[in-house]
């Protein structure tokens, strides 16, 4: 299809709220169009093609990446929550190209070892502006990322950037400065947040339980689980509990997705919305739960929170993460030169400071590649 057959689809399929391609405020450098993707398409394509991508499959979502293969990391977390992001998108009339770019991009920025890292990274650095996953999105994707000859950076359009900034409230408004800070985030971003919701505390279950971190009988007191476990079971008696973990998983994901647009279309009819310019002038969220649902969710996250992320095993584990982290930063930092030339070399090209330049290199590593790094500076046996 012809850009021009694929800007009137737009136009006849899409909802009055939705964004449209052709009313994109566009990118900050200037670059023909495309004869047959529109401007979003294009920015999930470099999202995709991006190396901050590509190693997210190697960072960590719960479980660290040597911990097992099973187990999901950034990258396939990534992936589920932009399958869902579409699937909503879709649902609503939304435009599916600007929530899949945004839910693409929106963990970018994280860490080796998850919120973890983060939290140390953002400790070390708070006498220097402080570190932010969805700030570092941001950099990445405007500065970090060298692929074009004319500029830095990705060059994505000013929704998809805006989408990365603003997805999951409340944001920065230091942060949002250049992307309407009074104004609300499209609702192609709002549904993101819950995309990356609903695909963690689904998928959070099934590695718990493929861990041995989270025991079935447990589960028993968490009311979602209960009731669609027990739907599972009574229609498969003798599947046993592996098809029984994953349908629990299916289901879930389906009433949560499902809960999610009927919800948000009462919302969008409720308030008279009619156009993009009217969600941004909004001054309460269009996207959500039902209240029965948003209560049985909340119980969930409680339980997770109590039984998984705080489980021993992951405190032990997160522990060493941030070890790692820090004394990675303290020894760059002490001597410089430790750091391969062109990391170093930002200093004088770009005028970064030494602790940015080591923030951004350090977030940039992969679970794996930050552990050999922490082995090569600190282990005398080890070759550097």
């Amino acid at each position: 299809m012809t850009r021009a057959i694929l800007l009137k689809f737009e136009d006849d399929f899409l909802a009055p709220y939705a964004v449209r391609s052709s009313r994109s405020r566009g990118r900050d450098h200037y670059e023909e169009e495309h004869a047959f993707r529109l401007p979003f398409q294009r920015d999930r394509d470099r999202i995709i093609h991006s190396t901050a991508f590509r190693r997210l499959e190697y960072k960590t979502q719960v479980f660290v990446n040597h911990e097992g293969d099973y187990y999901r990391t950034r990258l396939t977390h990534t992936m589920e929550a932009a399958q869902i992001a579409r699937t909503v998108a879709q649902a609503l009339r939304l435009n599916q190209d600007l929530a899949e770019a945004i839910a693409l991009a929106h963990d970018l920025g994280h860490t080796p070892f998850g919120h973890a890292g983060e939290r140390v990274l953002h400790h070390l650095m708070e006498p220097y502006g402080g570190f932010e996953h969805n700030a570092q999105s941001l950099r990445i994707v405007e500065v970090l990322e060298e692929r074009y000859a004319q500029f830095r950076g990705l060059n994505l359009t000013w929704e998809v950037r805006e989408g990365i900034v603003k997805h999951s409230p409340p944001y920065d408004k230091d942060l949002a400065r250049r992307f309407d800070p009074g104004a609300a985030p499209s609702l192609e971003a709002q549904i993101v947040d819950y995309a990356d919701e609903i695909a963690y505390n689904t998928h959070d279950i099934d590695d718990g339980l493929k861990s041995g971190l989270l025991d079935p009988q447990q589960l028993e007191q968490v009311r979602l689980w209960r009731e669609t476990f027990g739907a599972v079971r009574a229609q498969w008696p003798q599947a046993g509990f592996r098809i029984w973990r994953y349908q629990v998983q299916r289901r879930l994901i389906d009433l949560f997705v499902t809960d999610l647009v009927e919800h948000t279309e009462r919302l969008l009819a409720q308030e008279g919305i009619d156009s993009p310019e009217a969600v941004r002038q909004h001054g309460k969220p269009l996207v959500g739960f039902s209240d029965e649902l948003d209560e049985k969710r909340a119980e969930l996250k409680q339980f997770l929170f109590e039984s998984l992320y705080r489980h021993y095993r992951v405190t032990r584990m997160m522990s060493k993460a941030q070890r790692v982290v820090e004394e990675l930063f303290q020894a760059y930092r002490a001597e410089p030169r430790l750091l391969p030339p062109h990391i170093l070399a930002r200093c004088d090209r770009d005028g970064e400071t030494l602790e940015r330049v080591v923030a951004d290199y350090i977030a940039g590593m992969t679970d794996r590649f930050a552990l050999e790094e922490h082995r090569k500076l600190f282990d005398p046996a080890e070759r550097v």
